[in-house]
């Protein structure tokens, strides 16, 4: 195979990265040998009594073969599998993730993401810290406030620290889900935006984990926090590929909108957002819904929860499961792949919730639309915002 800059590339994060030792693990695939050869090749490093190695696992139909090999002449063999004998590799180290496809042309494509590896390489000893996708000694974290010249936590802050750091570690695999594929050399980065960035806390941690792949912009009402955002990421060098600007959700771009973030719109400003998201055809759709209020004076449930929904708190709880549970529905009519999980632990915020959505089919499935009715009939719901944006009556049959 010809050399190619996304081969190139590959390799050259191969060399350094088995040279630092922080290599976790490579996997090669799509064989292009003999039926009955290898079907994957697995490498990771292991420490022996001779010194570090890297352990070639050879995966065939009916048995592993394992051999194991001196960094040196490891890197040598690998060179020679990778876009000849295996058209994929994944590379996974404690600072990136990288993915090469090559195609039996020659022609190459490369991916590579911030890592959230958090396992220390091995002969890095058990006291190694906990890698984290954003460094605490990041400056932009300094400059918004979150963390000290030393890179710890200001007074009152190691709590948004750790959003912070969740945060990061949540996006990246959803966004490696949403895009799978590699952007072919010269297409134009992604386009992410945030509505409702408030002090930027979020959005920069995505810049930071994304790098030179997306550019991104947040949106926030208050033009104080615009500008305060827009200075540090010059400051910080990030101004090229994140920028703020003043405005609503309703001024998120309608078109050329890859990934739509959300987080803590109160009530029905989530599902504009959602609305808006799915309109500009975004691929992505994450949001972390906030005092749910649409649905709970419509809240008409079975006879036999009346006695406990007289408790204002479970009044509540309830008209927040029930208003983000058709949310999920929705999107799923929609055609996305939805699912609701836990932000961050409850003892840091009681709103942690967040709903990702990766768009994988064409909307309208009729089962997904019944689902969506028999749920908001339980409840005695007729309206939802979100069903008003997608044009679904909840008060008709299905």
């Amino acid at each position: 195979m010809p050399a190619t800059p996304a081969r190139e590339r590959f390799l050259e994060l191969l060399h350094r990265t088995v040279a630092d030792n922080t290599l976790t693990k490579l996997t090669l695939g799509k064989p292009v040998g003999a039926a009955d050869g290898p079907r994957n090749l697995h490498v990771r490093p292991v420490a022996l009594k001779s010194g570090p190695h890297l352990s070639f696992v050879w995966r065939h139909a009916d048995r592993d073969i394992t051999k194991n090999h001196a960094p040196a002449s490891a890197v040598a063999e690998l060179e020679r599998l990778i876009g000849k004998e295996f058209l994929d590799a994944h590379l996974f180290a404690a600072d990136v993730n990288a993915q090469l496809e090559c195609q039996p042309d020659g022609t190459a494509r490369l991916r590579t993401m911030r890592s959230t590896e958090t396992t220390a390489p091995v002969g890095a000893g058990h006291d190694r810290a906990k890698r984290h996708p954003v460094s605490a000694d990041a400056r932009w974290l300094r400059e918004l406030g979150i963390t000290n010249a030393q890179g710890r936590p200001r007074e009152g802050m190691a709590d948004k620290l750790r959003q912070v750091q969740r945060f990061a570690e949540l996006l990246t695999p959803l966004i490696n889900e949403a895009f799978p594929e590699a952007r072919p050399e010269g297409d134009p980065p992604l386009r992410l935006v945030d509505a409702g960035s408030g002090k930027g806390y979020l959005t920069f941690a995505l810049a930071e984990v994304l790098g030179e792949h997306a550019r991104l912009t947040g949106i926030e009402l208050r033009p104080a926090l615009v500008e305060l955002c827009n200075r540090v990421a010059r400051d910080c060098g990030l101004d090229g590929r994140l920028g703020f600007v003043a405005g609503g959700i309703k001024d998120v771009p309608a078109n050329g909108c890859d990934g739509l973030i959300a987080l803590h719109a109160c009530d029905t400003a989530t599902d504009d957002a959602l609305a808006l998201g799915i309109r500009a055809g975004a691929r992505l759709l994450v949001v972390a819904p906030c005092c749910q209020k649409e649905l709970r004076p419509q809240l008409a449930p079975a006879a036999v929860l009346a006695p406990a929904l007289r408790h204002g708190i479970f009044a509540e709880r309830h008209a927040e499961f029930a208003t983000d549970a058709l949310r999920v529905l929705l999107l799923e009519w929609a055609g996305y792949r939805a699912r609701a999980f836990e932000f961050v632990s409850g003892e840091h915020t009681a709103k942690n919730l967040m709903i990702a959505a990766v768009k994988t089919r064409a909307p309208g499935e009729t089962e997904r639309a019944r689902a969506a009715h028999e749920l908001a009939a339980f409840y005695g719901v007729k309206h939802h915002a979100l069903a008003k944006h997608l044009g679904l009556d909840l008060a008709a049959k299905p």
